[in-house]
C-alpha cells in the first residue's frame, strides 16, 4: 500500500473492454511532483463490461493508497464517479435499489468503494477521454488500461514494465483538454466537430430488451469512453453509446 506522504497524492484510474462485454482491463496511476505519471498498475479482468472494468480501477486504486493520504482522482467515467458519489446515497436509502425500483447494477462494487472511501479525504474530478493536449495521467491509465484488456495480464511500475502503447482503437478529437469537477452537469458524450457520429448498420438484441445496433464510426459514450467501429451500440436519452451505460 502506498502511503507515507503528507501531501496529497494526484491519480487517475481507468478501465476497458473490448466488445463491452469482452476483454476488459483496469489500470491506475500515481503522478510525481510535476503531475507526470510516476507509478503505475494495471490488471486483467476477463470479459467484463466497460462498467466493472472503471469501478475495479477505482476500488484498485484506492486499496493502493494509504486512507489517510489525501487524494484527487482524474477519471473519465461518468458512470463511475456518479455511481459511488452522486447516486450511492439513494441507492443505500432504498436497499441497493434504483430510483426505478431496479436493483443496483456492480452492487458489490459499489459496497467495496463506498468503505473505501469512507473516513478518507478523495476529491473528484471529471476530464474528458481521448483529447488532443488532454490529461496526461488519464491518458496514461487509458493506454494501460486498454493494453491489460489486450494482453490480459498485469503490468505496472513494480513488474518493470514500460510505458503503455497507444491504444489502437483511440479516437482523438479536434478540441482541447478540459476538466470539471464530479458535480457538473456535463455528460462526457461530447466530441470535436470532425468527430462522425454513430450510423446504424445491422440491428440485434442483447440481454435486455434494449435494441442494439453495430457502430458504423467510432464515437464517444455518455459515460465518457469512445466505442469503436464494429462495437455494438444502444440509444439513450443523450444519443448512442455502450449498451450497459442506459439508464432507462
Amino acid at each position: 500500500m502506498i502511503g507515507g506522504m503528507a501531501e496529497r497524492v494526484i491519480a487517475a484510474c481507468d478501465g476497458a473492454s473490448k466488445g463491452n462485454p469482452g476483454p476488459a482491463g483496469w489500470a491506475w496511476v500515481i503522478a510525481d511532483g510535476s503531475e507526470l505519471p510516476d507509478r503505475w498498475e494495471a490488471g486483467a479482468l476477463g470479459t467484463a463490461t466497460n462498467n466493472v472494468a472503471e469501478l475495479t480501477a477505482l476500488e484498485r486504486l484506492l486499496a493502493a493508497v494509504d486512507p489517510d493520504v489525501p487524494m484527487e482522482i482524474r477519471m473519465d467515467s461518468q458512470y463511475a464517479m456518479k455511481a459511488v458519489t452522486t447516486w450511492l446515497p439513494g441507492w443505500k436509502r432504498k436497499g441497493w435499489r434504483t430510483s426505478s425500483g431496479s436493483p443496483v447494477a456492480n452492487k458489490d462494487l459499489v459496497v467495496r468503494i463506498d468503505a473505501l472511501l469512507t473516513g478518507r479525504s478523495v476529491e473528484f474530478r471529471y476530464v474528458p477521454a481521448h483529447q488532443v493536449d488532454g490529461d496526461r495521467l488519464n491518458d496514461f491509465a487509458d493506454r494501460a488500461a486498454s493494453r491489460a484488456a489486450i494482453v490480459q495480464e498485469p503490468a505496472g511500475s513494480a513488474y518493470g514494465s514500460p510505458e503503455p502503447p497507444a491504444a489502437p482503437d483511440t479516437v482523438r478529437s479536434g478540441g482541447r483538454g478540459r476538466s470539471s469537477g464530479a458535480s457538473g452537469s456535463g455528460s462526457g458524450s461530447g466530441s470535436g466537430s470532425g468527430t462522425k457520429t454513430a450510423t446504424k448498420t445491422s440491428a440485434r438484441k442483447t440481454s435486455g430488451s434494449a435494441r442494439t445496433l453495430n457502430a458504423k464510426f467510432p464515437g464517444r459514450c455518455r459515460c465518457g469512453q469512445a466505442y469503436a467501429a464494429g462495437e455494438p451500440i444502444a440509444k439513450n436519452a443523450e444519443g448512442w453509446g455502450h449498451p450497459a451505460c442506459r439508464t432507462d
